[in-house]
């Protein structure tokens, strides 16, 4: 009787860790593509990427408020000391690795993108042995190569190359790895208590708005953009006025295991 219920909770939870993969790359395809769309109308990526995370940070600071008014126990809220030097670093990384993929749409097409993108395996990879998160082993290489291998040539010979866009999708895949090692640590350090993801968004969003304005400033400020390009933007368009405040990018922002940390 015991060995058939650890059967059975064995398969429930390869199908749920199952089912939040496949969740979360509906959303990371959708994104991508709802990205590339809305960056051939609208031509400030890193303006969008801010409303964005403006966004996320309401929807997860409603969502723990109506949690904690439901369930009458406080969430966690970090110091000033364990937020400025825990959480900045991956909030920084994580806000330059988005807003430089968003800025790319600009000048590459999906196919690039997604062949370009294919090396942050690698920098996770690597950044992962620095830190320690990883042991080296062949099985472990062969698997990454593997991975990045497949997507590129995927891709291979389907795209348009354009080298400024290509720089900023490769910078970002740098920056990925970086971003997903520091969100690992981040979320294993359990007495930060920010294993719920909706919490980590919380924290996570106000420092990556602020550390994505300087670049916004400098490349999107007055005399930066097309003059009327402000004007002529379709803003009848009801899909462009949902998509700004429809489709946050907030799935991508956490890694697809981190999903089945959601319990309140």
């Amino acid at each position: 009787m015991g060995r058939w219920a650890l059967d059975v909770a064995f398969v429930w939870k390869a199908v749920l860790t199952l089912g939040l993969v496949l969740l979360y790359y509906c959303f990371s395809i959708g994104i991508t593509f709802y990205n590339k769309w809305l960056t051939k109308s609208f031509h400030f990526p890193l303006f969008m990427t801010m409303l964005h995370l403006a966004v996320i940070f309401l929807f997860s600071a409603l969502s723990r408020t109506l949690v904690q008014c439901s369930s009458h126990r406080a969430r966690v809220v970090l110091s000033w000391t364990d937020y400025l030097k825990r959480v900045a670093p991956t909030a920084l990384a994580t806000a330059l690795d988005v807003g430089l993929s968003n800025w790319s749409f600009l000048y590459i097409t999906v196919s690039l993108y997604t062949m370009t993108k294919s090396s942050a395996v690698l920098f996770i990879l690597i950044f992962s042995l620095i830190f320690k998160l990883e042991e080296l082993r062949a099985a472990l290489v062969l698997v990454v190569l593997l991975i990045a291998g497949g997507l590129f040539m995927f891709t291979y010979k389907s795209t348009q190359f354009n080298m400024k866009g290509f720089s900023l999708v490769l910078g970002a895949s740098f920056i990925g790895g970086i971003r997903w090692t520091l969100t690992q640590m981040l979320l294993q350090k359990a007495e930060l208590g920010l294993q719920n993801p909706i919490d980590t968004m919380f924290h996570l969003q106000p420092l990556m708005f602020l550390g994505l304005f300087p670049l916004f400033a400098v490349f999107e400020g007055h005399g930066a953009a097309p003059v009327g390009t402000w004007e002529s933007l379709p803003w009848r368009d009801s899909r462009l006025r949902f998509g700004f405040l429809g489709v946050p990018p907030g799935f991508p922002n956490l890694q697809p295991h981190s999903l089945h940390c959601w319990h309140f």
